[in-house]
């Protein structure tokens, strides 16, 4: 009986911190939206000003958690070469390739 109760509570727990990550996650990459937007608009002038949200949307939704964190810190702290390296990266991905073939089909 014990362990049933200890069992639920930690299931309980845990159903909780993965909603707090799920959250955390959201936060963290609305908040790197500005940051990459600006980068794409500066430092990829080859985009078109229309596609621009579609850029940053594929960039965003294709970053891994420690991308997104370094993109929400330079969205505050301001723009930098590592920065603008991030997106690069994220943007050579065969699968933000993908995104940005469904997503801008016109130019890719």
């Amino acid at each position: 009986m014990i362990r049933a109760i200890i069992l639920t509570a930690v299931l309980a727990l845990s159903a909780a911190c993965t909603e707090v990550q799920t959250a955390a996650d959201r936060t963290g990459r609305k908040a790197a939206q500005a940051a990459v937007t600006e980068v794409i608009a500066i430092n990829f002038p080859q985009v078109p000003k229309p596609l621009i949200e579609s850029f940053t949307g594929c960039v965003i939704d294709n970053a891994q958690a420690v991308e997104v964190r370094e993109l929400a810190k330079a969205s505050i702290v301001g723009i930098d070469d590592d920065t603008v390296a991030v997106v690069r990266n994220v943007l050579s991905r065969p699968a933000t390739q993908a995104c940005l073939r469904d997503r801008a089909p016109l130019i890719l």
